[in-house]
């Protein structure tokens, strides 16, 4: 059920999916989701949480990568993300931007839950940018905590307009001014 969860919600908002929509994905009775979940809203909290552990192993396996320089690592990230977006045609995007769109909408519990997602990612994007520090690629005045939070704040935007647009063209104006823009 949480696959299918993040296959529909990358792809629609989570107010125009409905229960139905999962277990007829699935091909099993309603009573089967109500088995594993009191509620939508507690069926999204655990497919959003699955999106962040799997958000997570994509950020290290770049991030933590020893194998390339700390801004590199970033690049390849990025690089990777486009061809995620090409490969599902534009149609699938980021659960978590996706999600922070509709916040409004959404019971409480997903705010905090999107802004621990976001704080858990830009802290293991400002860990890297710290190693580039240390490398002397970045100023040593540089605060990595705000960039990475620029990061992100960017970033989603151009998720969000690749999307619209069918292609990687935003991610890369984004990728490029990115780096260009980091405190040498």
């Amino acid at each position: 059920m949480i696959r299918v969860g993040l296959e529909l919600l990358t792809e629609r908002s989570f107010s125009a999916t409905g229960v139905d929509a999962v277990v007829k994905s699935l091909g099993v009775p309603k009573g089967s989701f109500y088995h594993y979940f009191d509620s939508k809203e507690a069926y999204g909290l655990a497919v959003l949480q699955a999106y962040d552990a799997y958000f997570c192993r994509k950020l290290d396996r770049h991030l933590l990568d020893v194998a390339r320089d700390p801004l590199d690592r970033i690049v390849a990230f990025m690089a990777d993300a486009c061809n995620g977006l090409r490969r599902f045609q534009f149609r699938r995007g980021c659960l978590v931007g996706n999600l922070g769109q509709e916040v409004g909408t959404l019971p409480i519990a997903f705010r905090d839950c999107l802004l621990s997602v976001f704080n858990g990612w830009e802290l293991r994007l400002a860990n890297c940018l710290r190693l580039a520090q240390a490398r002397g690629d970045l100023s040593s005045a540089a605060d990595c905590k705000a960039i990475a939070s620029y990061f992100w704040i960017g970033w989603e935007g151009a998720v969000l307009r690749a999307r619209l647009e069918g292609g990687v063209a935003p991610l890369q104006i984004f990728s490029q001014c990115f780096i260009a823009g980091l405190p040498r």
